[in-house]
């Protein structure tokens, strides 16, 4: 999963996949980043624990980091929140393999959209609930998909 500063979106979007993976007994590997650093080693926005709280999901645990190269070779599938997550996400691919891998998360759910999901960071509280109700969505299609 991956966003901008890996303190909102992302980190809700891994909360939230793990919480369905456990559900389900599945034993994947989920993780998330933000293709911007500043915020490395900071836990999530304290506006996304309260929202996915809410909702019965603990992200309080998670540390923002920078994607890396190296998260080709260690996942699967990319998914990114929106066009410029996903144009940062192509530019680290090595080869087309890679670039298969990354995909608009949203597009899980309408193939073919590209749908963003908006940054809430510098909106209220609301904004939050609208993205954490996104991203269950295309969680839980993920999970009907894959399992």
């Amino acid at each position: 999963m991956v966003c901008l500063g890996n303190i909102c979106r992302s980190p809700l979007a891994d909360g939230i996949l793990r919480f369905k993976a456990k559900r389900e007994n599945l034993d994947w590997v989920i993780d998330s980043a933000g293709t911007y650093s500043g915020h490395q080693g900071e836990n999530p926005d304290p506006r996304a624990i309260a929202v996915a709280k809410k909702y019965g999901v603990d992200i309080s645990y998670l540390v923002a980091r920078p994607f890396s190269k190296m998260d080709f070779d260690e996942f699967d599938k990319i998914y990114v929140m929106d066009s410029s997550n996903y144009r940062d996400v192509l530019k680290l691919a090595s080869d087309e393999l890679d670039e298969q891998k990354v995909e608009m998360i949203m597009n899980v759910v309408n193939p073919g959209n590209n749908q963003p999901v908006p940054d809430p960071y510098f909106g209220g509280d609301e904004g939050f609930d609208e993205v954490f109700k996104m991203l269950d969505k295309a969680c839980e299609k993920i999970v009907q998909q894959l399992k």
